[in-house]
């Protein structure tokens, strides 16, 4: 029988998180993007293989969204955009974050806290990547006789689109 937690952060719960998040970002500036990128693909693949906790297990499909995006060489971010991604991630892989990585049952979440934290700050961006995503399938997989030129063009005009919609509602 499933048993429901709810548990509320204060305030000053978020801003600890933030700092370890921002302790993590500052260490992300002295790491290769791509390493970052490639040890939480491999985190990522192995959970999958896994038997995780619901509350992890539910948020892995949007963190795969996020390494998605964060590796589209079609979806170019800026560096401040791509920031609270590498810090989210970097954090992920961290097995000696704030709540041990090993410990059983309770390991992951701070580790599932965090994700979902970066998950909200990053929701206009995960939301404009994912139309993108959809468009560009849709299109290709009605593509087979259309021009390659024509296609292209469709999809940077798309792609232009949902990076200004994504920027101007971050800003707002």
């Amino acid at each position: 029988m499933p048993y429901k937690m709810t548990i509320e952060l204060s305030d000053r719960d978020l801003r600890h998180f933030r700092r370890e998040l921002h302790k993590t970002r500052a260490s992300v500036q002295i790491a290769d993007d791509e390493e970052i990128l490639a040890a939480a693909v491999d985190l990522v693949t192995a959970m999958r293989r896994t038997d995780l906790p619901d509350f992890v297990a539910e948020r892995l499909e949007k963190l795969e969204t996020m390494l998605a995006m964060a590796g589209d060489e079609q979806w170019p971010l800026r560096d401040k955009e791509r920031a609270p991604i590498l810090a989210g991630l970097a954090y992920l892989c961290d097995p000696e974050d704030l709540i041990p990585d090993d410990i059983p049952g309770i390991g992951m979440l701070d580790d599932a806290v965090m994700i979902e934290l970066v998950f909200r700050e990053l929701r206009h961006e995960l939301e404009s990547y994912d139309d993108y995503r959809k468009f560009r399938a849709q299109l290709l997989k009605g593509a087979a006789t259309d021009d390659p030129a024509k296609i292209q063009h469709k999809l940077d005009r798309r792609r232009v689109q949902l990076l200004e919609r994504m920027r101007r509602r971050k800003r707002g």
